[in-house]
């Protein structure tokens, strides 16, 4: 990833409505949410969060998809990674005990099980 895409993701993040709705989404698995469950659970107006979704998906953090009426909105894993490689790419600068903690997360990866990272 270069220095634009992730300031640009990074600013998207940078508001707690849309830090949760990412989480959310992060969650809620490949299957995703849709736009009126996404409001539902954070408590926002559909107005709101239809400008938070758009920042979102700019930045290429979410991916929405239609589903008859409804816009299903995923988390855009490889974005995700992406972000976060880049985060720790030149970390630890010869000492790895610094980041240890962060690759055993990161190894972890995602329970398929339960649908979640």
């Amino acid at each position: 990833m270069e220095s634009l895409p992730a300031v640009a993701s990074l600013a998207a993040l940078a508001h707690e409505g849309r830090l949760s709705v990412f989480r959310m989404l992060v969650q809620a698995g490949a299957g995703g949410l849709a736009a009126g469950e996404i409001a539902r659970r954070a408590g926002v107006p559909p107005n709101s969060l239809s400008a938070n979704l758009n920042i979102l998906s700019r930045a290429g953090l979410i991916r929405p998809r239609r589903e008859g009426r409804s816009i299903i909105y995923t988390a855009d894993y490889d974005s995700m990674r992406g972000l976060l490689a880049f985060l720790v790419e030149d970390c630890c600068g010869g000492s790895p005990e610094i980041c240890a903690p962060l690759a055993t997360v990161v190894s972890q990866g995602c329970d398929a099980e339960a649908r979640r990272c």
